[in-house]
């Protein structure tokens, strides 16, 4: 599937956002997304399919100093 991930046109083997997230962010937790400009709630990444073309911002918070 083509899709836009943080702004980098990437062709990945993934079909919900749920998978993106966990090959692309290595951890769900600590995680945020929002496709075509819509944050999508955690409890709805697993059923979220995911559509050719779409653009997906993905956040991770890192904790540090």
């Amino acid at each position: 599937m083509n899709l836009i991930v943080n702004g980098s046109a990437r062709e990945l083997p993934v079909t919900t956002l749920a998978e993106l997230l966990a090959l692309v962010a290595g951890s769900l937790r600590g995680s945020a997304a929002a496709v075509d400009g819509e944050v999508v709630p955690r409890g709805e990444w697993d059923a979220f399919q995911l559509r050719d073309g779409q653009a997906v911002e993905v956040l991770t918070a890192v904790q540090g100093g």
